[in-house]
This record gives C-alpha cells, structure tokens and sequence, in this order.
C-alpha cells in the first residue's frame, strides 16, 4: 500500500519544478552572470571590455577590501560571542524552574529579530546619538559626562560598536535554537547529573554544552554566515564610516558598483565574497567536526 502511495519520480520532479526554478532565477542566473561579468571591464553601458583575471588580480592588491574582510572577520568574533554564547546563557535562564513567566521572556527576547534591519539601526543610531542619545545620557546620570562622545565617530571601537546591534536583533532567534536544542536533552540525565552533585554551572558545564553540541555547531554556522555578509547595519548606521573603519566586504562591493560605476569589478567583488565566505564556512564546520570527533574518541 505504501509503494502505490508513493509518487513516481517524474512526479516529485513536477512538484519541485516550481521552487527550483524560483530558485535559480533569484540565486542561481544572478551569481552565473556576476562571475561572467567578472572578467570584463564594465561601466553599465552596452560595450564591455574582457580583461581576464585582472579584476582579480587587482582584488589582491585591493587594500580597502582586505580592510573590510577583516572587519567582517571581527563582526564574525563579536557576533560569535554576543549573540550564540550569550543566546546559549539566556537558554540556560529560560529553562530554569526559578525563571517565571517563560512564554512572555521567550516573546520578548524575540521580538527583535521581526525587525527590519533599517529600523534596528535607526534606533541604535538613535542610542548612539551624542545630543540626546540613550548611552550618552546614562553616563550623564551615572555622572561620568568625560565619557560623553560621538560614538559612532569613533575608528577604534566602531566595529565593536555596530556589531551590538547586531546581536542584539538575533540574540532571541539563537535562544529559541538553543533551547530547542535543550529540550531534546534526555530528562534522566539531567536528573541523573543533578544526583551526582552536578548543578548549576557545572552541569551547563560538564553535560548540558556537550549534549548540545549539534545546535551549538549549527547556530555557529549560521551567525558565521550572516555576519560575513552583513551589510545593512552598517549603511544605515554609518555608512562604512568614519573613513573606511566600518567598512564591509558587502558594503564595499555595493559603493563600487552603483555609485563607482565598476560593474566588473562590482561582480568580481561580489564572487570573491561568496568565495571567501564559503571558505571560511568549511574550514569553521571541519575545525568544529574534527574537534567534536576527538572529544568523542576520548569518551
């Protein structure tokens, strides 16, 4: 009976026809004609100009890019912290039998990831805000008016600065991931470890973490993911200013294309994006695998 329910593969092939053309017109095509676009030499009008590799070539010598990979990389470390180790801490909170009002917390937390991205950082704009401006104004009440300064002015700590917002708009969508994760872990031992003299942090420690290596990989993965690609924070809040010390690869890519008018170098920019970010995503998910591996064979 179940093989006569079973839809033939032409079948299953015609249901998915739709999404999989959806799919290549918005993913696929675009990322072919960008690499295609890549080895000419283009200012938007009808003639381009194939010159191989040298966009290429000159990403390599391209110091501004590089300056935004970086700055990528460290959206990635801050994020990796404020946002899956943090979520991971709240999870831990939320599950607690002292913790009341679970629902409301977990409602709470998340409501700023429905956000748009624009509006996340047009109010940490606002926070941010040297006149009237939430953290200059606590400093004024805490009477540490020397502090008081234009933040988002600021080279030094300018990545730190727009990489919160960030993690504060998706620190409850890796708390609902985590405590997914949590709820999966086997009651019994959990009762057992508490027997045992393991609570509070030693359990988080020694069993909970372990246990829920594979969210914790996955949620790592994903934050990875979306801060090397992060863009719209930084244009609405400040544009990869002062300079370039907020400037990110995605950024970067976007001011070439439309408002230098290198398309050719727009799209090469862009495939190297793609490139660089895929690489740093295997190298992550080997390092995390080869290490759950080990632990694994020392168990």
């Amino acid at each position: 009976m179940g093989k006569a329910l079973r839809p033939s593969g032409w079948l299953v092939l015609l249901y998915l026809l739709p999404g999989l053309a959806i799919y290549s017109f918005v993913v696929l095509v675009p990322i072919l004609s960008a690499f295609r676009y890549s080895f000419f030499s283009w200012t938007g009008g009808p003639k381009k100009s194939y010159i191989g590799l040298d966009n290429y070539a000159e990403i390599l010598r391209d110091e501004v890019f590089w300056h935004a990979f970086w700055n990528n990389v460290i959206m990635t470390a801050y994020g990796l912290v404020g946002q899956v180790g943090l979520a991971f801490i709240f999870a831990l909170f939320l599950m607690s039998k002292a913790v009341k009002w679970k629902g409301f917390h977990r409602t709470i937390s998340f409501f700023p990831s429905t956000l748009a991205p624009i509006i996340i950082a047009f109010l940490w704009t606002l926070i941010y805000n040297y006149n009237y401006g939430l953290f200059n104004e606590f400093l004024r009440i805490v009477g540490l008016e020397r502090w008081i300064q234009s933040w988002l002015d600021l080279s030094g700590p300018i990545v730190l600065l727009v990489s919160i917002p960030l993690s504060w708009q998706n620190i409850g969508f890796y708390t609902l991931l985590m405590l997914a994760g949590l709820a999966a872990i086997n009651k019994e031992v959990l009762e057992v470890a508490e027997l045992d003299g393991a609570t509070g942090f030693r359990k988080a420690w020694y069993v909970m973490i372990p246990l829920a290596k594979p969210t914790l990989i996955v949620s790592s993965l994903l934050c990875i993911a979306n801060n090397m690609r992060g863009f719209e924070h930084i244009y609405a809040m400040t544009g990869g200013g002062p300079g370039n010390a907020s400037s990110v690869m995605a950024l970067y890519a976007y001011e070439t294309s439309f408002l230098r008018f290198r398309y050719g170098y727009g799209s090469a920019l862009a495939i190297m994006i793609m490139a660089l970010t895929l690489l740093i995503i295997l190298i992550s998910t080997a390092l995390l695998q080869r290490r759950r591996g080990a632990e694994g064979v020392e168990h």
